[in-house]
This record gives C-alpha cells, structure tokens and sequence, in this order.
C-alpha cells in the first residue's frame, strides 16, 4: 500500500531532498508560513516506517510544493 500527503508549499530543491532523512544533516527552512522546520519529524517517520518494512520519499520542485510518499505492507 502507498500513502501520499501533498502539499503546496514552496518545494524543495534536489540538494535538501538528499539530506531530508539522513540524521546529522542541517535541513532548517522556513515554510510559507514563515514557521521554523528542522527536518526531525521527517527522521521520525523515515524510522517508522523502515521498523515496518516501509519505505519512504519525496517528490519535490522548488516553487511547486512537495509529495510524500511511503509504503507500508499489507497484512492479512
């Protein structure tokens, strides 16, 4: 099963896409709102995810918002 959230927001650009899930990365930004992010939920989730054989990505273009997508397996 595939899960996406999407948003429209201000995107991302292929350089922050890379770091967004690897810990020890400085990913802070500012949403369109002008809130503080620093990328840790994203972690979490990432974590989540992969313990249930999961996996997680991101679609995203600077100025076109962002698609997040994870997998999660079905079970009977």
């Amino acid at each position: 099963m595939i899960i996406t959230i999407t948003d429209n927001g201000k995107g991302m650009s292929p350089k922050i896409m890379n770091a967004l899930f690897k810990v020890g990365e400085n990913v802070v930004s500012h949403d369109v709102a002008g809130n503080l992010g620093t990328g840790l939920g994203l972690i979490l989730c990432k974590e989540l995810v992969e313990k249930n054989n999961g996996h997680i990505w991101v679609e995203s273009e600077p100025g076109k918002g962002s698609v997040f997508h994870f997998t999660v397996p079905l079970t009977s």
